[in-house]
């Protein structure tokens, strides 16, 4: 696609009439300013004119030479304006030569002869992204009826569609399109998924040329197309048809192209930023900035099909990315890496060489297989360095500079629209304003008013959302209490994320690299630092020497400050409402066991936590279920309740009647259990 196509051309492929500022080697800035020295010299001249009564009275020679100086300028500024006029004129004549070459462009499909297939009607579904609704309409089309290209899961037609705004039915001015259907039978939900993923990835990439950034993106419009007088009324993709070369920038699973362009890749950060870690847009691939078949990642995975590889699929794209000037202009923050990930993402060759460039379905990325538990390797060391590492980055020394909000014009207040807004405004403009009938321009002023507002609704919902990258900010955040203190940070489950995929080998360059255990410890560590349950229970784990699920070939040597930081992750995890760090709390203060140097035996907290995880229990009946209790059923918990409430000590007072209530309920669970045993025996 020419750069005429890709920059000025509205939607429908008409030319975009816009200002150019860039022809004729001049900017409005400098026009205003030479105008307004021209006003200011005319300005003089009336002053000038006023007092020549005492002019002639008589000058001195300083005002003569003032008078030469003035009019030498005015002289000056007179030429200049002349030149810019000459300039203008050049501009507007290079504009006026690129509209008429457009029009005259001859149709690259007219060799194919679409014109002679039939006319047929389809029913149209396009969805909206800013009300997540979807709109049906009837269309005309005619569509070949061989495939004219093949991809890994669809084959492609050409169609040329009838346009809504032309009187008659002239196909001579139809534009051309592009049809794709699965090549294998699919649910017919899937098309409308990948229309509305589309459309939602469209809409943030308005929101990203929003904020001006050095090159705007736009991904392509995709609706469906329902042939409803063919047999089972077969659904179809339709978007323009991109000329150019394509390519792919990233993929969904950390791809990133050698060319390493700078744009592709801030859009996804920005997106992530953007959304509150909720989400981001990958798989960019397309002509230059005009992007086509994206991919989302949602924090739960939820939506978007089998590419949408959730916290998983953000981690595989930090891994790879690398912020670039864009991403420092928009004010966007370096996810936080290992030194050892900082030497790979220098390596460009070692880089492409453990990611792939074709896109990934969901399920695909879980097959590495975790290393032999037999073959275990002290971190001790490791351990220690990451320690000191995260107590030195609890602060961010750098200045975040958020991200602007829409710039508002000086004069009147109103919002400065970029040319990519622009373009979206005359996306919905008609093919020939002479064919729009009075009732359709006001329909369309209406549709265009309708649109700014749900765009303005749009903007003002995600400003609230931006999120930085780092975890030093993600912190503070949540000390801010804007968060709630637990298992509920889309950053800490990424940087788990980034720990297990260490763990299998991944992110290892050779089949029989080692692993690199400084990066796995240092996601796990931060991961535990932003309240992810699972990284607080691993590493707590990891200290006391007990069995895990994650980093379980590492261990570390037995001693006190190992056991008390090992005691203190599992406090966290209780905080966070794990029944079995509950138990264990709770066993450590009624035995004295694994408390480490800092704390002593506690009846008291050893009441509280058994008492915290029967409430557990209770709220989460839900039966059926492992769960870590089941080695410590409720009625075992509360033999051991009444046991320290009838002795009294450490901390508890004596309680014959507590412990009494609680023996009365051990025993009713104890004959209720040997009930249902007796009842599973016969």
């Amino acid at each position: 696609m020419s750069s005429l196509e890709s920059e000025d051309c509205d939607f429908d492929g008409n030319i975009a009439l816009f200002p150019m500022t860039d022809c004729g080697s001049f900017e409005e800035s400098e026009l205003d300013t030479h105008s307004s020295i021209s006003e200011n010299e005319s300005n003089r001249d009336a002053s000038d004119e006023n007092e020549s009564d005492e002019e002639d009275k008589g000058r001195d020679d300083r005002s003569k030479a003032f008078l030469t100086l003035r009019q030498r300028r005015l002289s000056r500024a007179l030429a200049t304006f002349e030149n810019l006029k000459v300039n203008i004129n050049r501009a507007q004549r290079n504009w006026l030569n690129a509209i008429r070459k457009a029009r005259h462009m001859d149709d690259p499909w007219e060799k194919f002869h679409l014109d002679e297939y039939p006319v047929e009607v389809c029913f149209r579904h396009r969805y909206n992204a800013l009300r997540k609704a979807w709109l049906t309409d009837e269309v005309k089309v005619k569509m070949e009826k061989k495939p004219f290209n093949r991809g890994a899961m669809r084959e492609c037609f050409r169609l040329k569609k009838l346009s809504s705004y032309v009187g008659a039915e002239s196909w001579n001015h139809t534009h051309n399109f592009v049809a794709k259907r699965y090549m294998e039978a699919v649910e017919r939900d899937v098309y409308f998924q990948d229309v509305k993923l589309q459309m939602d990835a469209k809409l943030w990439g308005e929101e990203y040329s929003r904020h001006n950034p050095p090159k705007k993106v736009d991904i392509f419009q995709m609706y469906i197309l329902e042939f409803k007088n063919r047999p089972d009324s077969p659904l179809y993709h339709c978007e323009h048809l991109i000329e150019g070369n394509y390519i792919k920038y990233n993929s969904n699973s950390g791809f990133v192209d050698a060319k390493l362009r700078n744009t592709p890749q801030a859009f996804s950060h920005f997106t992530f930023e953007r959304s509150g870690h909720q989400m981001i847009v990958v798989d960019i691939q397309g002509v230059g900035d005009l992007y086509t078949d994206p991919q989302l990642h949602t924090i739960d995975g939820k939506d978007y099909g089998d590419g949408n590889l959730g916290a998983k699929g953000m981690a595989l794209f930090f891994y790879s990315h690398v912020c670039n000037d864009i991403c420092h202009s928009l004010g966007l923050t370096q996810f936080d890496i290992s030194e050892n990930e900082t030497k790979m993402q220098n390596d460009n060759e070692k880089m492409a060489a453990m990611v792939a460039a074709c896109t990934m379905a969901r399920g695909n990325e879980e097959l590495c297989q975790t290393p032999s538990p037999g073959e275990s390797i002290d971190i001790t060391l490791v351990l220690k360095r990451q320690r000191s590492t995260s107590q030195s980055d609890s602060g961010f020394d750098g200045m975040l500079t958020p991200l602007d909000e829409e710039p508002m014009s000086l004069e009147t207040g109103s919002p400065i629209r970029s040319p990519a807004y622009q373009r979206m405004r005359v996306r919905y403009c008609s093919e020939s304003e002479s064919s729009i009938t009075s009732t359709q321009g006001e329909r369309r002023d209406s549709l265009l008013h309708q649109r700014e507002e749900d765009i303005r609704n749009f903007q003002l919902q995600i400003q609230q959302r931006h999120r930085p990258s780092c975890v030093a900010l993600e912190k503070d955040l949540r000390k801010a209490n804007f968060t709630s203190k637990f298992n509920d940070s889309a950053l800490g489950k990424i940087h788990h994320e980034m720990a297990k995929y260490h763990e299998v080998g991944r992110f290892c360059d050779k089949k029989d690299a080692d692993i690199d255990w400084d990066s796995a410890l240092f996601h796990e560590i931060h991961a535990a630092e932003l309240g992810e349950l699972e990284a607080i229970l691993t590493m707590a784990k990891l200290y006391l020497g007990m069995e895990r699920d994650v980093l379980i070939n590492c261990v570390v040597a037995e001693d006190e400050d190992n056991v008390e930081l090992g005691f203190d992750y599992m406090v966290q995890a209780a905080d966070a409402g794990d029944r079995g760090a509950m138990i264990y709390v709770a066993k450590a203060f009624a035995t004295g066991l694994n408390l480490g140097k800092r704390r002593e035996m506690s009846w008291e907290d050893a009441i509280h936590w058994y008492d915290e995880a029967l409430t557990s229990m209770n709220d989460n009946d839900e039966g059926g279920e492992y769960d870590s209790t089941m080695y410590d059923p409720p009625f075992t918990i509360m033999a051991n309740m009444a046991e320290m409430y009838l002795a009294g000590g450490h901390g508890l007072e004596k309680s014959p009647e507590r412990a009494g209530r609680l023996a009365s309920k051990y025993y009713a669970l104890a004959e209720e259990a040997g009930a249902l045993c007796e009842a599973e025996e016969e």
